[in-house]
């Protein structure tokens, strides 16, 4: 380690994302990793129409959905790092050898200026930093369409997204095996139209991964409420 580095562990000790708990490392610490509702390897895939397959580690409630909650929409973009890092591990366990790609669901301009970041790049970026590698821009949205988390009706949603999104560099979706990184997969009605407009531009497969899945059944208000 470097006088730097501890230096600057002494001014800036290292935190658990999800508690703030000070520890001598940097990650989640142990409390909070015992505490997260992982998922198990038989239920962490998620499957739909479209051809949508959607793996993630964590269930969206308790401390993984506090966590989220606070990536997403208070300003804590530090937690794109060990949340990007458990989603480079499960795509790795589930997707092996399966994609040469990685890209992510992006925001609006309009949404990206007001929170500053978005939140799916951090986490494909994070994830790729461990891959020794770069998400490539492949998506872009062209509308600032009403946040999914305020409609609660599957039709509704799935109608919402319908034609916002466009390829960004369609000479780089050609014949691609992409990884499509996001946040958080609720019903999957936003990934499958991001799955479907790479698909149209020439991609030759698309497998995603989101920080954590909704239990299948779920109230979809109560849960983002």
């Amino acid at each position: 380690m470097s006088v730097l580095s501890v230096f600057l562990d002494l001014l800036f000790p290292p935190k658990c994302p999800f508690c703030g708990k000070v520890q001598d490392r940097t990650g989640v610490c142990p409390r909070c990793e015992a505490a997260l509702p992982w998922t198990e390897v038989a239920e962490g895939l998620r499957e739909g129409p479209g051809g949508l397959r959607c793996a993630a580690p964590l269930w969206y409630e308790d401390l993984a959905r506090e966590g989220i909650l606070r990536f997403k929409f208070q300003g804590a973009p530090g937690l794109g790092e060990p949340l990007g890092a458990l989603i480079a591990q499960c795509a790795a366990e589930r997707f092996s050898g399966g994609f040469d790609t990685v890209t992510w669901v992006p925001v609006s301009r309009k949404r990206l200026r007001k929170r500053g970041y978005d939140q799916a790049e951090l986490l494909a970026r994070a994830a790729c930093r461990l891959w020794d590698t770069e998400p490539v821009r492949l998506l872009r949205k062209t509308e600032d369409n009403p946040a999914q988390s305020g409609i609660h009706d599957v039709s509704a949603r799935r109608a919402n997204v319908l034609g916002v999104y466009e390829p960004a560099e369609a000479d780089k979706i050609q014949g691609k095996r992409i990884l499509l990184v996001d946040d958080i997969c609720t019903t999957g009605a936003t990934l499958t139209e991001c799955v479907r407009v790479l698909k149209d531009a020439g991609a030759a497969d698309v497998v995603c991964a989101a920080a954590a899945l909704t239990r299948l059944g779920r109230n979809v208000h109560k849960i983002e409420k």
